[in-house]
């Protein structure tokens, strides 16, 4: 038969069989958008579980089913179509549950799939000669690809667009009631987890993050947050960190240890292992851990300041708080020429900015730790206690002063240079050396 046919004629009858079978196939819509729907959710494990996002898929997938037929029935250009409104809803709930955009593109692949599948085989059970049906099913695959890049290029800029004003309005939601919590101003303790999306009711352990490197580009706060989820596990956080961006290089973290801390490991040498293999240019200041919300205030608190230190320091890449020295340096930093005062006072020559003065500061400060113990301060630095003898005598001279003369000032300027660095040095001494 079909060699009667020219190929015109064959093209015109594909089409009207094309036109046939969307109309008979609509006429069973709701039959098929519930097969659609079944098979596209078992095909997305992300979905299962939530039923307004199920109930929003089935809208979805029988309003484009719907679509398609009336395109394939009355041939409608492709460029006019837009996407149904279910479709679109669908696309800002995935968009605001944060479920992955891969997961709107694979329902609208599967659903291409079952739908040219159902189409064609319409065709081949209606049309008897051969080479119709090739043709019609080659219109209606055409069709098919074209419907769905079309419109799932749309929902996905949809997708995109709504990600980006949920993302803003809940970053804003956040930040305005994190700045209540953090102030201590009164807030409902329900309504302040629920913007946070996290819970104040347990222990905390706060950190700051951040990259030495000066273009910070968003691409590094996604390296953070990777940092704190990996430094999470090695705690054994009971859920996600809170992750709050403050800058493109800066962040604030809580890391969640629930209501008990039985369990829970801190091994600062792991940090460090995790914090070196992201690269030299990332920093990690933590506070101590607290509990409840007054914990997530204080722990937040001596995170920042253990920042402070290492800011200034520069060459710091993991700070705790509750490391001896640390606290006290907060305090000496925030008035840094009143500390360099201090530790020119104190150290007279010893503050001299060369390798070997530093050398005799760091020994005389850990003689002083270990009570004046040449044995004890031996052990520490893994030196014979002559050698710590001849240092500690030679930073004396150098200071020009004996050990109890203003000790309590000499203690704080050495551990001012131990933790802060050169910065805490006598300007004029530095300038001299340069």
């Amino acid at each position: 038969m079909s060699g009667e046919l020219s190929p015109e004629q064959v093209r015109h009858k594909a089409a009207a069989r094309v036109a046939e079978v969307a109309r008979a196939m609509g006429s069973e819509l709701p039959r098929l958008g519930s097969a659609l729907h079944a098979e596209i959710a078992d095909a997305i494990p992300e979905l299962r579980g939530d039923d307004v996002i199920l109930e929003l898929l089935r809208a979805s997938s029988e309003s484009n089913v719907e679509t398609f037929l009336h395109v394939a029935q009355h041939d409608i250009p492709i460029d006019e179509v837009r996407p149904p409104s279910a479709a679109t809803e669908y696309a800002h709930r995935l968009a605001q549950r944060a479920i992955s955009a891969n997961a709107l593109l694979r329902a609208y692949r599967v659903g291409q799939n079952a739908v040219l599948d159902w189409v064609v085989a319409e065709v081949a059970r209606n049309e008897p000669d051969r080479e119709v049906a090739f043709a019609a099913a080659q219109i209606l695959q055409t069709m098919s690809f074209a419907y769905v890049d079309r419109v799932a290029e749309q929902v996905v800029a949809e997708y995109e667009s709504e990600r980006e004003r949920w993302l803003a309005n809940r970053n804003t939601v956040r930040s305005a009631m994190l700045t209540r919590v953090l102030s201590g101003r009164d807030y409902d303790l329900a309504a302040a987890e629920s913007a946070l999306g996290y819970l104040l009711r347990q222990h905390h352990l706060a950190m700051v993050i951040w990259t030495a490197e000066d273009d910070g580009v968003p691409s590094e706060l996604r390296r953070l947050e990777s940092l704190v989820g990996a430094i999470g596990e090695s705690v054994d956080a009971s859920g996600q960190a809170l992750f709050l961006p403050q800058d493109r290089s800066l962040a604030w973290c809580w890391i969640p240890l629930g209501r008990t801390l039985d369990g829970h490991r801190f091994d600062l040498d792991a940090i460090r292992r995790l914090v070196e293999a992201t690269g030299p240019s990332i920093r990690v200041a933590l506070g101590r851990t607290h509990a409840a919300a007054t914990g997530f205030r204080t722990t937040h608190q001596e995170a920042l300041r253990a920042h402070a230190v290492a800011a200034i320091a520069g060459d710091i890449r993991v700070v705790t708080f509750d490391v001896p020295g640390v606290q006290i340096c907060s305090i000496l930093a925030r008035d840094l020429e009143s500390t360099r005062s201090l530790v020119a006072s104190a150290l007279g020559g010893l503050a001299d900015d060369d390798e070997n003065t530093a050398q005799l500061r760091d020994t005389l400060l850990t003689f002083l730790q270990a009570k004046s113990s040449y044995v004890a301060a031996a052990e520490v630095t893994h030196l014979h206690k002559n050698t710590v003898k001849y240092r500690v005598d030679k930073a004396l001279d150098a200071r020009g002063r004996p050990l109890d003369d203003d000790r309590l000032n000499l203690e704080l300027a050495l551990t001012a240079c131990q933790w802060l660095g050169t910065g805490v040095l006598p300007r004029t001494v530095r300038q001299a050396r340069a």
